[in-house]
């Protein structure tokens, strides 16, 4: 029992770099989805069609490999040529590639909102950023509250991905302990890290969602 309680600092400090990741992404990812899931669905087909493939790209390649061509390729890029380091790397592929899953959702969640209410707000006089602000994107945040949940909790496992590029995050933390004392429970204790991370979420996310279903009676 001392021995996993020891094992708690270097664990919470590894988490610290994960939770720092996960909510800087959730925080440009967020946005940014939305603005690329108004940008799919407009009436401007050079823009529909270059955010389209920017989704495809996104979507179709591993994270792994986007976070690892941002680190290392980049710099090497004509034009581009810029070297992150190996966090603001992470951030970066991060949240480009979670835009992207955003964005799908969000832009099914407006898809989803009735033809005649657009309609109506036209009738009422309002303009098309007045009627996304006022009466589509209210009603989209209930309908997407679930697939949103599961690609945050999605977000909070991948961040274990930052372990190549050697960032001192739960899962490497833990491996390093487990080199140094030959035991897997560190594993265990980084796996009840996750566990109770993924809970808080869940438990946040199924709260949000009574919240709306209230709204919506």
């Amino acid at each position: 029992m001392d021995y996993v309680l020891s094992l708690l600092a270097p664990l919470a400090q590894g988490a610290q770099v994960t939770l720092t990741l996960f909510a800087i992404t959730l925080a440009l990812s967020v946005p940014l989805g939305l603005a690329l899931a108004l940008a799919r669905i407009s009436s401007w087909p050079w823009l529909s069609g270059l955010v389209n493939g920017y989704i495809w790209l996104m979507r179709g390649t591993p994270l792994m490999l986007q976070m690892l061509f941002i680190y290392f390729a980049l710099p090497f890029v004509p034009v581009i040529g810029v070297r992150l380091p190996d966090f603001p790397a992470a951030v970066v592929a991060f949240a480009l590639n979670y835009a992207a899953y955003f964005a799908e959702i969000f832009r099914a969640g407006i898809k989803s909102v009735d033809r005649g209410q657009y309609e109506a707000s036209k009738a009422l006089g309002m303009s098309y950023f007045q009627t996304m602000r006022r009466v589509v994107l209210p009603q989209m945040v209930s309908r997407v509250l679930p697939p949103v949940s599961n690609e945050t909790i999605t977000l909070i496992k991948d961040t274990s991905l930052i372990y190549v590029l050697a960032l001192n995050d739960i899962l490497r933390t833990a491996r390093g302990i487990v080199q140094r004392d030959f035991t897997t429970t560190p594993f265990l204790v980084a796996a009840l890290f996750y566990l109770v991370m993924t809970l808080i979420l869940t438990w946040f996310f199924q709260n949000l969602e009574k919240r709306y279903a209230k709204h919506d009676d």
